[in-house]
């Protein structure tokens, strides 16, 4: 059936991010880009930005799929035992119940767009932590004036 209504889609740019450090021992930060709050969904959508050598927490989602594309540098995985190694234009598919990490192992930091569904308390746990600001490295990213070209 055709509908004449239209639901105003949410829009965000990077100066809208909120970016938190999980916890002060933490050597990666997210910048959430839509979440339970922001999206009234039950997902979680942000940028985990990895300093040289940093990584993730082992972790693991009771019912959450979590999906991680590489948007710069590069890394390895370690999902329930096995490595594997990642890099811009990567994408990896987390299952529920699987324990995983990442860390940066290149010499510049590591840029993930991280989806995770349904939310599983990931944006509030993200919310709880310290508020950090992006810097101008992490907005030429988000921005991608690094990929522009003017001709």
């Amino acid at each position: 059936m055709y509908t004449t209504s239209c639901v105003i889609p949410v829009i965000k740019s990077p100066k809208d991010y909120q970016a938190y450090r999980i916890s002060p021992h933490d050597s990666n930060r997210l910048a959430i880009i839509f979440d339970s709050v922001s999206a009234n969904t039950s997902l979680t959508c942000c940028v985990e930005i990895f300093d040289v050598g940093g990584q993730t927490p082992p972790n693991r989602h009771e019912w959450a799929v979590e999906m991680f594309f590489i948007l710069k540098g590069e890394g390895i995985v370690i999902c329930d035992g096995k490595t594997v190694g990642i890099k811009a234009g990567d994408s990896l598919l987390v299952p529920p119940t699987g324990t995983h990490l990442i860390r940066n192992i290149g010499d510049s930091r590591l840029y993930t767009l991280t989806i995770m569904i349904p939310n599983e308390d990931f944006s509030e746990l993200i919310r709880s932590g310290i508020p950090v600001e992006l810097d101008a490295e992490d907005m030429t990213v988000l921005g991608r004036l690094d990929s522009l070209k003017f001709v």
